[in-house]
């Protein structure tokens, strides 16, 4: 409470902390402003339906809602995700890439998320015309018919609002209170928690107690799970040699360098959900194909992966466990850190400087993010694993969204500490 009175008697940080909520009003008001080639009560209405909750449920944990309403910003980051998922893959891939993006200072990060800007467009735009697609062929007069130009127009208004909450996200980030597109990420999960609550409290009924206390514990597993991952951190002793400057001794203390537990955050989560949601949009393509192997293929999509069976728990868990490895690759670089720990005279007891302090922080951090990674697969798949040993069908989207909502939090919290702690200094 200390440190939130802080942040309002700064009046720097005061304003920035009212421009990020101003810029969260402007998101969640673009959320409700709806396309007007769908109908939005027959659109609620298949949303209702049992079959269309997984898909379409992963899809609202990144809009925010905005996909009940089909709002312009239905798409919301997701197509950003995407391009910063390629864009680092090209790094890894193209020696030029990783080049300009670790060696060429600012100006190359610059270019380099220039790069994946451009790609949002192209995404957003097949990702708008798939959404489409899919639900003007479930059927229900959710989708009118649109001539040529209509779906020119609406794809365009979809993209745009895809790039308009992409630039929203990068001014709140440019504030150094958080990332930006987590975020807004936050903000439409927790914007959708009233109704959902007063949802599950209108339709109570007494044989489902058990139920609720489970999703009870089940979310105070998650978020103490969350928070001890977050925090937990392995301690590198470091020494430096002392050295005699004409009268001065220089050097000679002893510190340590942290490497946490988990290096890469929510964005495993994100990532493996984004990734996760093309089977389930392929699935549901096929099943309403007139050929009869492709609704075959289609039919077992939508039962073994897209509904959340064992196969697709499987993939989640292996998809943010590799997540979090290469994450952590592209935020920890062993060999830059044993360099820096070279020129300024220190060193690791018992380990040589130079190429064989990079190698064993390579070998300590593959153990340490062992222990991450798998923790936060755990807790991503937990909802799943507790609704296939009680039979439990409600809150399978609980536990992601906890797990992002901690998460963000934490990182808030973080950034809001650094700020004030800036300025006590």
């Amino acid at each position: 409470m200390n440190r939130l009175l802080k942040i309002f008697k700064i009046k720097d940080l005061r304003n920035k902390v009212f421009f990020i909520l101003a810029l969260l009003v402007i998101y969640r008001l673009a959320a409700a402003i709806p396309v007007s080639v769908v109908d939005t009560a027959a659109l609620r209405r298949f949303l209702a339906t049992s079959g269309a909750g997984e898909l379409f449920g992963l899809i609202s944990t990144f809009t925010g809602g905005g996909l009940s309403g089909f709002s312009v910003v239905m798409l919301g980051v997701g197509p950003y995700i995407t391009a910063s998922i390629i864009m680092q893959l090209l790094t890894m891939i193209f020696p030029s890439l990783e080049r300009m993006y670790k060696y060429e200072g600012e100006a190359g990060r610059q270019k380099v998320n220039q790069y994946s800007r451009m790609l949002i467009v192209p995404l957003a735009i097949v990702q708008g015309y798939a959404y489409l697609v899919l639900l003007s062929r479930q059927g229900q007069g959710i989708v009118h018919a649109m001539t040529p130009i209509e779906w020119v127009v609406t794809l365009v208004t979809l993209a745009a609002g895809s790039m308009f909450l992409t630039w929203l996200g990068e001014l709140m980030t440019e504030k150094n209170l958080g990332n930006g597109v987590s975020l807004i990420i936050f903000a439409g999960i927790v914007a959708g928690a009233p109704q959902s609550i007063s949802q599950l409290l209108i339709n109570y009924q007494a044989g489902a107690l058990f139920e609720y206390l489970a999703f009870i514990v089940l979310a105070l597993v998650v978020i103490a799970g969350v928070v001890y991952l977050t925090e937990a951190q392995r301690n590198i002793p470091i020494n430096y040699a002392k050295r005699i400057r004409g009268s001065h001794v220089l050097g000679g203390v002893s510190t340590y360098l942290p490497m946490r537990v988990n290096n890469a955050g929510v964005m495993p989560i994100i990532f493996a959900l984004s990734l996760l949601l093309f089977p389930s949009m392929i699935g549901r393509f096929l099943a309403v194909s007139h050929t009869s192997w492709l609704q075959a293929i289609g039919n077992f999509i939508n039962t073994y992966i897209a509904s959340g069976g064992w196969i697709y728990g499987i993939l989640y868990f292996l998809l943010v466990v590799l997540f979090t490895y290469f994450y952590t690759a592209i935020t920890f670089d062993p060999k830059s850190i044993s360099e820096n720990i070279q020129k300024q005279g220190g060193y690791i007891p018992g380990i040589r400087p130079g190429q064989p302090t990079a190698q064993f922080l390579v070998h300590l951090l593959n153990r340490v993010t062992l222990v991450g990674a798998i923790f936060l697969g755990l807790i991503a798949v937990l909802p799943q694993i507790v609704r296939s040993a009680t039979g439990i069908t409600a809150f399978a989207l609980g536990g992601t969204s906890i797990l992002i909502v901690v998460s963000v939090a934490l990182e808030l919290m973080k950034a809001v500490d650094g700020q004030v702690s800036m300025y006590e200094y």
